[in-house]
């Protein structure tokens, strides 16, 4: 995708081939992106470089602009047309997402075709002449959505989504030492691990965060997350031939309405970068196009939402599939960043795989993966049990959170008599866990929480299994 970025850089600001060529050995030898690289030999502006980072789509004003089909936006307007009944030409605007004039001529179509018909103005423009839609044009909406229930916005073509989704790729981030610090300022995080999770970041490559369970890896994942700047702009839909996908998804996708978008195209959402996170119940069907036979359109896969941000696969290795089987359908996107899909006909096209991918697992790597899947896997971070220090910070944290006061001797009386002596293992998740316990007690008993030997020891022996 860097190569295609570039080409298009060149293109645009007339750089040579040698230009070009000089800011992806300095990628090579001492990283960064393209872009950046580009600005700091001189060959670009910072503010040139802005421009095209913050590159919005612009409103096509005819239909080869749009890259649609008359005929397409005709069908989908007239389906639109059934469930409204009567419109003018902005209402029906502003429902197919598609620019007055582009509406202006699907309606001299359906009109020529007698599918609607006009029922007086409602105003001085033309735009607010009132229509109707006819018999005939009934049945040819019915018809038409037996071959397609879809009655959203209008969609985008492949290549104009496939532009929009290298212009605002991952590696294009920017993070730098104080967004990391301040990202996880309200964990207890080494120094040595910001300095391992910060490059990774940066990288915009592929995580494995591995080590025992109750230590944070879940919990640095979604922080890993907030760290992800910007907005980016999503599609409703897609078209790829004669079938539609919708890519949307209010449920993982958070829309951040902007009154500076007044000169985007309406076909695209601005949202947050996506983070998606998905656990044990991850199955390979989910990486596919999902063809519904009612609405008889395709839902994009999870990663395909997840583009231009992140997708966490939690609990790695506790999927319904085997790991391996999973691993060998991320093998291609992963190094080559890209991915193949396949419509129900047969066809296959490809579409961007630019997203952080972070693999979470308490699972030993190397009895879940090869090597050679490991090392395409850039980063490998072990998250382990904390130190004495770290857990007694943990443990004063989770105590001012809960309005208990902390009491170091007791801290001193649960590390001596219970871990120290038992030999358990200190984990990052047994502050939280033994004062919910403590909680939870004095809720029952009446009283206010307190940190006392004999609310730690009940609340160890609730907690542990004695076996």
């Amino acid at each position: 995708m860097d190569n295609l970025f570039g080409q298009r850089l060149k293109q645009q600001h007339g750089l040579s081939d040698e230009q070009l060529k000089l800011a992806l050995e300095r990628q090579r030898l001492q990283g960064g992106r393209l872009g950046t690289n580009l600005a700091a030999l001189g060959f670009i502006t910072e503010e040139e470089l802005d421009n095209i980072l913050s590159y919005e789509p612009p409103i096509p004003t005819t239909v080869e602009q749009s890259g649609l089909t008359t005929n397409f936006v005709v069908d989908l307007a007239l389906k639109h047309a059934l469930f409204m009944e009567e419109f003018s030409a902005q209402e029906l605007s502003d429902r197919v997402k598609l620019a007055p004039s582009i509406i202006e001529e699907a309606i001299v179509v359906m009109r020529r075709e007698h599918y609607i018909d006009a029922k007086g103005a409602g105003g001085l423009s033309k735009l607010s002449v009132r229509y109707a839609i006819s018999d005939m044009g009934k049945r040819r909406a019915q018809a038409l959505l037996e071959i397609s229930r879809y009655t959203g916005p209008a969609p985008v073509v492949l290549d104009d989504y496939r532009h929009m989704a290298e212009m605002q790729t991952v590696k294009n981030i920017m993070v730098g030492v104080d967004d990391i610090k301040r990202a996880f300022s309200h964990l207890v995080v080494s120094d040595q691990m910001l300095k391992r999770v910060g490059p990774a970041v940066s990288s915009g490559r592929a995580i494995f965060l591995y080590g025992p369970p109750g230590n944070g890896k879940t919990t640095i994942a979604e922080t890993i997350a907030k760290v992800l700047p910007d907005t980016i702009f999503v599609p409703y839909a897609l078209m790829v031939g004669d079938d539609l996908i919708t890519l949307y998804d209010p449920v993982n996708h958070e829309a951040v309405p902007s009154d500076n978008d007044t000169g985007v195209d309406p076909r695209w959402l601005r949202i947050k970068r996506p983070v998606i996170m998905t656990g044990g119940e991850l199955s390979l069907k989910m990486l596919d196009l999902e063809f519904n036979p009612i609405s008889k359109f395709y839902e994009a896969p999870l990663q395909m939402k997840a583009n231009n941000g992140m997708f966490i696969v939690d609990d790695f290795g506790r999927q319904q599939v085997d790991p391996q089987h999973l691993l060998n359908r991320w093998i291609v996107p992963l190094e080559r960043r890209t991915d193949f899909l396949s419509l129900q006909n047969g066809m296959k096209f490809e579409i961007p795989f630019d997203q952080l991918v972070i693999f979470s697992t308490n699972i030993e790597p190397r009895k879940l993966v090869d090597e050679a899947f490991l090392r395409r896997i850039r980063y490998k971070i072990l998250i382990d049990h904390p130190s004495e220090r770290e857990y007694e910070e943990v443990f004063r944290r989770v105590c001012a959170s809960n309005d208990i006061e902390f009491d170091q001797e007791v801290l001193d009386y649960l590390m001596e008599n219970f871990y120290r002596r038992l030999g358990v293992k200190l984990n990052a998740c047994h502050p939280r866990d033994l004062i919910d316990h403590i909680i939870d007690g004095a809720r029952y008993f009446g009283h206010k929480p307190k940190l006392s030997k004999e609310a730690i020891t009940n609340a160890w022996e609730n907690y542990f299994v004695d076996i």
